[in-house]
């Protein structure tokens, strides 16, 4: 609607139709705009390290297989610098120590078979040989897939999984076990001197009717472009909005309309002296 204003008026009024935004709204606003934007940037970033690692995870397990760390630099062992590397260690198993790990795979539900391997130097190194289903869970059904005296095993460096699996807390003394704690299991079966890690046996260990070795999933999701596209997009349609606000309120301008008294519209207008400058929202 066209506002009259009077030639006193120092400066026209505002369009009825102009809000401003408040100031609290307006920084409010900005502020989840950047903080979208960071989010947006994070993701990405995160991106890259997840690429880096999955090419430094393929190139560990497709290297020739390494003998373990030595004991003197077991307390140095880490997921970052040490998991999925491709290591080969010699001993004998204690097959009366093996522990079964509740697990399920490719193959069906069933159990991991942690069977600690003993070294000449006394030191001993848990081995996941592989993965048995549920009817063979008595040593007694395998025992062609036990084998005696000195053996090599190659397979994947794996970190010891504490604390039990999702949801599930490992209970020692019911011999139920839920992840592959090295700690707790080396604990329970009385091991003095092992490694603080343990090894998934490869595919070419299985031994008669023994566990089956090689189901290592190794999996990373990677979602962070998705997730990155999203805080982007949130980001710029906050953007377009405050645009709007703004554009409809702090940033809009006036033009002035001079029009003479006897205009077509002069009824709905002051007229005579009082006819002056009408004001109009562009």
């Amino acid at each position: 609607m066209s506002i009259p204003v009077r030639p006193g008026d120092d400066e026209p009024r505002s369009p009825a139709g102009a809000a401003r935004p408040s100031l609290w709204l307006t920084v409010l606003s900005l502020t989840a705009f950047v903080v979208l934007i960071a989010l947006g940037v994070w993701q990405v970033e995160r991106r890259t390290w997840k690429l880096a690692l999955i090419d430094r995870v393929e190139q560990r397990v497709h290297a020739p297989a390494q003998p373990i760390p030595a004991p003197a630099s077991w307390a140095a062992v880490s997921a970052a610098s040490d998991e999925y590397r491709h290591v080969s260690v010699s001993g004998r198993f204690l097959h009366d120590r093996e522990t079964l790990v509740q697990a399920v795979t490719e193959e069906g539900p069933g159990y991991w078979v942690l069977t600690p391997l003993q070294r000449v130097d006394g030191t001993q190194v848990l081995i996941n040989r592989g993965f048995v289903p549920s009817e063979r869970r008595d040593p007694s059904t395998r025992k062609d897939g036990n084998p005696a005296g000195q053996v090599e095993v190659t397979g994947l460096l794996r970190i010891t999984e504490p604390k039990g699996g999702f949801l599930r807390d490992n209970v020692p003394q019911h011999n139920r076990w839920y992840s592959r704690d090295v700690a707790a299991i080396a604990a329970a079966r009385d091991l003095q001197k092992v490694a603080p890690f343990f090894i998934d046996a490869d595919a070419g260990s299985q031994v008669g009717n023994g566990p089956i070795g090689g189901l290592t999933v190794i999996r990373f999701p990677n979602n962070h472009l998705i997730y990155a596209l999203t805080w982007f997009a949130l980001a710029f349609m906050l953007a377009g909005r405050l645009f709007v606000t703004f554009r409809g309120g702090l940033f809009r301008r006036t033009r002035f309309v001079h029009e003479a008294a006897g205009g077509f519209d002069a009824s709905a207008r002051r007229t005579g002296s009082d006819a002056g400058t009408i004001v109009e929202p562009t």
